[in-house]
């Protein structure tokens, strides 16, 4: 799997340019090239196959699994709650790592677009109450979101919300999103079931 876009919308403080982002961003780019399809390829094979058929196109969430389980084993942790100060607390968060006294936040998407704005949200609340350093969103380019069963948040649909967390006023914090996408089609490889483990992506 490999990553197509990188849109930061917000960049201030020195955090950016500190060894602790270098080695996070360095492991985030292992991990989602560490997704591959079918298991042990060395890449990710899509099938071509339209998801918006019942029973058909891939599943989303094994590759989700896939991605998180390659944080783990970096030393990340899973399924993080945050209390950002909120009247009601939001779910957790897919992935965190300490810094300082602060986190950095990864979500992956597998839900509709209203579930991408939540996410964000979150990170970005996050930021402004100083409970986090930094996040990015991970979700599929358009490219690859045809191929998907379920009607995933992707890049190009989020994208012309991008100026409203970038107006966002804070001295310092890091937010981007990531659009991630497969490196190959193909009708000959198998179609990712919902029901994959993740690991075994691979």
């Amino acid at each position: 799997m490999k990553i197509i876009k990188t849109e930061v919308l917000i960049n201030r403080g020195p955090f950016s340019s500190s060894s602790a982002w270098q080695e996070i961003e360095t492991q985030i780019l292992h991990a989602i090239k560490a997704v591959e399809w079918p298991p042990g390829s060395g890449s990710f094979t899509i099938r071509k196959q339209s998801g918006k058929k019942r029973g058909e196109g891939s599943g989303v969430k094994p590759i989700k699994a896939a991605f998180m389980a390659k944080l783990k084993d970096f030393g990340w942790h899973l399924e993080t709650r945050v209390d950002i100060a909120t009247v009601k607390t939001p779910g957790p968060i897919d992935a965190t790592r300490l810094v300082g006294d602060k986190l950095f936040a990864v979500e992956w998407e597998t839900g509709n677009i209203s579930s991408s704005h939540r996410a964000v949200n979150k990170m970005a609340v996050g930021l402004l109450k100083k409970k986090l350093i930094g996040g990015i969103l991970i979700l599929p380019t358009r490219e690859l979101y045809q191929y998907l069963t379920d009607r995933v948040g992707n890049f190009r649909e989020l994208a012309p919300y991008f100026p409203m967390w970038q107006a966002l006023n804070m001295d310092e914090g890091f937010l981007a999103i990531m659009g991630v996408e497969h490196d190959f089609v193909s009708t000959e490889v198998p179609r990712i079931s919902k029901g994959t483990n993740g690991r075994a992506l691979f």
